[in-house]
């Protein structure tokens, strides 16, 4: 019989990803999430009854153990940008992927595939990064042998960062941190090394995947602009102004009982940026997976061109203006 492999978040931007991956390679996976009645086109990826979206809520320990029952491996995709409710930092992040992991143990699962974050720093000013580390730490308490993947800002056709900046309206394009550099990483190269690790084809321990660019966030947007074919001033925000306005954002949800949701700059955020998003020197990474990160320039143009003036007829127009009569 397939291996089966239950994958906690596995609609979500990565989790697709690896979900189409393991079902391309003949497995059966579990896909579990909150909302599976929103996550039916995952059942697309395979043939019938091959790939099944289920319903699991990490905070609450029978529902894992059911999702858990009878898999081969497991992949924890889940994971907060922002706090919202009872999904706090603390409750997905670190005692969610402390769960997933005692629990699979308890399973006899051996092969764990965590998807963590660069960054992910115990002794981080940011809550984000405290969380993500204790989440790390929690799973290799467990599977000792678990492979820790962490990406630094991940790009692909359903991101929420360029996806985002290029959506914004108006002359000027804000940002925190303008020189804070990036390592940005491919959404398929962070799946296929996650699929090496549910396969056991690499040895457990953490690994940081960066892509082959390193750029500032200003560098970044700029290049975004290029590609959907805009002018716009990229304006730095400072740390300080950025951090008044991310409480203010964070009262105004805490005011509201959660009826306005924080999605745009949160102070945790700004503590985020301060530092640097790339591989550390001498970290293991893509090499121990024998995979070479794509470049951003050869994947921006295929997602983003929704952007431009015209679209996708961009290119067209463009072209027509050289004709003569």
């Amino acid at each position: 019989m397939a291996q089966l492999v239950t994958i906690f978040g596995g609609s979500g931007f990565v989790g697709r990803y690896i979900a189409r991956r393991l079902a391309q390679q003949g497995c059966r996976v579990r896909v579990a999430v909150r909302r599976p009645n929103e996550a039916g086109f995952v059942r697309t990826y395979g043939v019938v009854g091959q790939v099944e979206p289920v319903f699991c809520n990490i905070r609450d320990d029978a529902s894992v153990a059911a999702v858990l029952n009878g898999a081969d491996a497991v992949v924890n995709c889940v994971g907060v940008l922002s706090e919202a409710g009872k999904n706090s930092f603390e409750a997905v992040q670190a005692d969610g992927a402390e769960r997933i992991a005692r629990l699979s143990a308890a399973e006899g699962i051996a092969n764990l595939v965590h998807i963590s974050a660069l960054g992910a720093d115990a002794d981080s000013d940011s809550e984000y990064a405290q969380t993500k580390a204790a989440g790390e730490e929690a799973v290799l308490s467990h599977i000792a042998n678990a492979v820790i993947l962490r990406p630094s800002i991940i790009f692909g056709n359903e991101d929420e960062f360029f996806n985002r900046f290029a959506g914004m309206i108006g002359p000027v394009l804000p940002v925190v941190g303008a020189k804070t550099r990036f390592q940005p990483v491919y959404v398929d190269d962070v799946a296929a090394a996650a699929v090496q690790g549910v396969n056991g084809q690499v040895a457990g321990g953490i690994y940081e995947l960066g892509g082959p660019d390193v750029r500032s966030f200003e560098e970044l947007m700029n290049q975004m602009l290029d590609v959907i074919h805009r002018r716009k001033l990229v304006l730095n925000v400072p740390f300080f102004a950025a951090s008044i306005m991310g409480a203010a954002l964070d009262f105004a949800q805490a005011i509201t009982l959660g009826l306005f949701h924080n999605g745009i700059l949160t102070r945790d955020q700004v503590k985020n940026l301060k530092a640097d998003n790339v591989v550390s020197e001498g970290a293991k990474g893509f090499d121990a997976f024998g995979i070479e990160p794509t470049n951003m320039g050869a994947v921006l143009p295929q997602y983003l061109w929704k952007f431009r003036p015209s679209g996708q007829y961009d290119a067209i127009k463009a072209s027509a203006k050289n004709l003569r009569g």
